[in-house]
């Protein structure tokens, strides 16, 4: 089996279900903010995909996953989880979808195959009503949430640097 090197940074969520799309919006906004200096990281629209997702963890040397994050928090708290704080199992519901991630990730650490680098980043949601749109408290620290995730795909060695950073 080919070893897993992968560098992906996956966006979850349901963008009908307002904040429940943070993750799918935080993505596309890194991307953006990216451009061209993600080099070789994956940027992936995970949606709603479940167990689906499995190969994509299990082929990581480095997951970075952003997500409204049921950390029963105030709304519109950042929260952040290093590789040993994420719960691996189902007695902690993180948000509507998450369960099923979480499944994901805990039938990958049984296969001994959770990625090294791995942390989850994200946002207590205010609103999972339907909706396209982010609550003002969620849209207020997206940006937050880009600067996070610039600095930990940084700190792990992996942006490509342009003519604009020398």
């Amino acid at each position: 089996m080919a070893e897993a090197n992968r560098k992906i940074v996956l966006g979850l969520g349901n963008t009908l279900n307002s904040d429940e799309g943070l993750g799918v919006h935080a993505l596309l906004a890194l991307q953006e903010k990216l451009g061209d200096r993600a080099g070789d990281i994956e940027l992936l629209d995970g949606g709603v995909l479940g167990l689906n997702l499995l190969p994509w963890v299990e082929e990581s040397s480095h997951l970075l996953v952003l997500d409204a994050i049921d950390g029963r928090k105030d709304p519109g708290t950042l929260i952040e989880l290093r590789r040993e704080e994420i719960p691996l199992y189902t007695g902690v519901k993180m948000s509507q979808h998450q369960i099923t991630f979480q499944e994901v990730l805990g039938l990958a650490n049984i296969r001994d195959k959770l990625p090294p680098q791995l942390h989850m980043l994200g946002i207590q949601p205010a609103d999972l009503s339907i909706g396209t749109d982010l609550s003002p408290a969620i849209a207020a620290t997206l940006p937050q949430v880009v600067q996070r995730a610039e600095a930990i795909l940084q700190a792990w060695g992996l942006l490509k640097y342009g003519d604009s950073h020398l």
